[in-house]
């Protein structure tokens, strides 16, 4: 155990220093820490010599990741009844089909292809975080149909491209069709299994015995990121909100804007291999 940790010991903490970032962010902004992860996990692999499967492994993991935090997130939310099961039983299924198929293509995808949609998408949410109002309005009621489905296959898609969760979209989505803020952020919660647990299924298989994997990968999932950074993201998210109930939330999400529309430039530079 010390030979590997003395081995492995930059990754480790790496990873530690992902997960406890990714926490803080949770915690902070209210946002899933995909947004976070991704980019920490693909420039610590990348930087390690795992170019070519940096980015899968850093979609993949973290859509693991999303798992035990969503289910733990949407239980501490149902306590105080916030969460809104029909939303979440009658968009899951779409959600579920969407995963698939983004997960699917993913395998298809280079590298290139990957930080492409990460870092357009990141420019997409920065904005979001720094223009956004909740008083903004397309509807008051959620959409059902063919609309529900459409979008909650794009939602499911979107999210496994960039390995996070729901409530990255969800959360806006739901505020736009009249849902409150906390009874959005409570129920979009749960939208997070359903993205995270189909999509990393399909990783493991679609990633199985490629070379070039960081230690310690079963497919496209590195269950040693996935260990540690469930740890410190759970443990950090706490921390993080008691901070942001300290400070200006308002300077906070855009600060935190500000520093995603940052990643996402580095993102779009290095997928076009600048």
């Amino acid at each position: 155990m010390i030979d590997i940790f003395l081995q492995y010991w930059p990754l480790l903490l790496g990873l530690a220093v992902a997960g406890a970032a990714a926490g803080l962010a949770a915690g902070m902004f209210g946002i899933g820490g995909g947004a976070v992860i991704v980019p920490v996990l693909f420039f610590l692999f990348d930087g390690m010599g795992y170019g070519e499967t940096a980015m899968h492994v850093a979609v993949a993991t973290s859509l693991a990741t999303i798992i035990l935090t969503s289910a733990r997130s949407v239980m501490a939310h149902n306590s105080h009844g916030a969460v809104d099961w029909d939303i979440i039983r009658s968009w899951a299924p779409w959600i579920v089909v969407g995963a698939l198929i983004g997960m699917g293509l993913s395998g298809f995808l280079s590298k290139q292809a990957l930080l492409g949609i990460f870092g357009s998408m990141a420019f997409v949410l920065s904005a979001q975080l720094f223009f956004g109002r909740p008083t903004w309005r397309l509807a008051d009621e959620m959409p059902g149909g063919v609309v529900r489905g459409g979008l909650g296959m794009a939602i499911g898609a979107l999210s496994a491209l960039m390995g996070i969760g729901g409530g990255t979209f969800g959360v806006s989505l739901m505020t736009l069709y009249g849902r409150p803020i906390h009874r959005a952020v409570a129920t979009a919660a749960g939208w997070g299994v359903a993205i995270g647990l189909p999509s990393a299924i399909v990783a493991v298989f679609i990633g199985w015995g490629h070379p070039n994997l960081p230690p310690f990968s079963l497919g496209y999932v590195n269950l040693a990121a996935f260990a540690l950074i469930s740890v410190f993201t759970v443990t950090m998210a706490p921390v993080g909100a008691k901070l942001a109930h300290s400070l200006d939330a308002v300077l906070l999400k855009r600060l935190f804007a500000i520093l995603l529309a940052l990643v996402a430039a580095r993102m779009l530079w290095k997928a076009l291999g600048l």
